[in-house]
């Protein structure tokens, strides 16, 4: 199970729940244009250059805010490449651990920067990129890692992502301009001042060759306990010593703490002297709604939920046994109609919803927590359900 990233709850304490449909994602924009904010500052400090990794969040609707301070996105194959570059622009920078021959001509037409997984793969398409000037990057496997959840650890001797840094003596540089690599999940600045010590030993025979290093994803930069001084000055000293354009792909930082989940009790079945439990259905199904409940697995926070109290099993309204968002602390036993709100539901969750079961996605709402101006940007019916496939 991923470590418990704490929360800070103060966020949406003034949201009137009433005015909200169940269920719905509610984003605030302001938490965004503040996260945003210390991204600036990392820019201004540093002359990095930052992206959005649209893996985690692509909301179309807030792409044209995001894109006022950051340099691009991240796409991990040609739907998201096409996304960015309407909605987003700037720099396109399009990774895929295999690219199918059959959509690289558009992803080229997309992209800046191509980012390939293995020799082999960069053997087939080096020609197309150098024709149309697109910078070829190269990933690799850092072969360390201090993430502890295998799935989420793209770093181990098995993974099938990127290149082994001991193998870097078996790529031709002529045409590369950039590395790339992604071993970070939800961590501070110290494991990626800790992978970069285990790969420079491999990096600095090449840096000569390279325009550019792409750091990939992970940093928590914009968490309150996150050490940003010691991110700035690192990234300070890596330009001057690589002299290359250093390069950053944050997801879930970008919109850290900036969404919630609204759901209501749909049911509530009193248990049996702590041996059955008090279980209350919701609106909300983890495998529809949040999977990485479901995969990570993790517990989402619920907001106000006391230190103490009536344990009730909260789970969702499909027909999967495990479709169980977790247990809680109520302080006395909820009501049918009662809403429940869980927070940091921005990202990996509105990429990742499915209709199983038939059940509807949430709407999606965007609140101001400044004004509190919202307006409804999404809402779902039969008809997104009936045209999905």
């Amino acid at each position: 199970m991923l470590k418990t990233v704490k929360v800070n709850k103060k966020y949406f304490k003034n949201l009137d729940l009433s005015k909200i449909s169940s269920p719905s994602y509610v984003i605030d924009t302001k938490v965004i244009n503040d996260n945003l904010e210390i991204f600036h500052k990392l820019k201004t400090d540093t002359n990095v250059k930052i992206l959005l990794a649209l893996k985690a969040f692509s909301l179309k609707s807030l792409l044209p805010i995001i894109s006022n301070v950051l340099d691009g996105v991240c796409a991990s194959g040609l739907n998201e490449a096409k996304l960015g570059k309407k909605y987003f622009g700037g720099l396109i920078s399009t990774y895929s651990p295999a690219f199918k021959e059959s959509e690289f001509d558009e992803i080229l037409k997309c992209s800046q920067h191509v980012t390939f997984n293995s020799i082999s793969q960069i053997n087939k398409y080096k020609k197309l990129c150098v024709n149309k000037n697109i910078d070829i990057g190269v990933r690799i496997n850092p072969l360390y890692s201090e993430v502890d959840v295998s799935k989420y650890n793209s770093s181990n001797l098995n993974s099938r992502l990127g290149i082994h840094i001991n193998q870097l003596d078996k790529i031709d540089f002529t045409y590369i301009k950039g590395i790339h690599f992604h071993s970070l999940c939800e961590q501070n600045f110290d494991a990626l001042e800790n992978t970069w010590n285990k790969i420079w030993p491999y990096l600095k025979n090449v840096v000569k060759n390279l325009e550019w290093i792409n750091l990939g994803g992970g940093h928590h930069i914009t968490r309150s306990d996150y050490k940003l001084t010691k991110l700035t000055n690192f990234l300070l000293e890596l330009k001057a010593k690589t002299n290359c354009q250093i390069i950053l792909e944050p997801g879930e930082a970008v919109v850290f703490e900036s969404g919630i989940l609204v759901g209501e009790i749909l049911d509530y079945i009193q248990g049996d002297n702590n041996k059955i439990p008090n279980i209350g259905i919701t609106d909300i199904s983890p495998v529809c709604h949040m999977p990485d409940v479901i995969e990570a697995p993790y517990r989402p926070t619920l907001m106000n939920e006391p230190v103490k109290g009536k344990k009730v099993v909260l789970g969702g309204p499909s027909c999967l046994a495990g479709d169980i968002i977790g247990e809680y602390y109520f302080l006395k036993n909820p009501n049918i109609g009662d809403k429940v709100v869980f927070l940091d539901q921005a990202h990996y969750t509105l990429v990742k919803t499915n209709f199983f079961n038939g059940i509807n996605h949430p709407e999606v709402v965007l609140w101001n927590s400044d004004n509190n101006d919202f307006k409804i940007i999404k809402s779902f019916h039969f008809k997104d359900f009936e045209t999905r496939n």
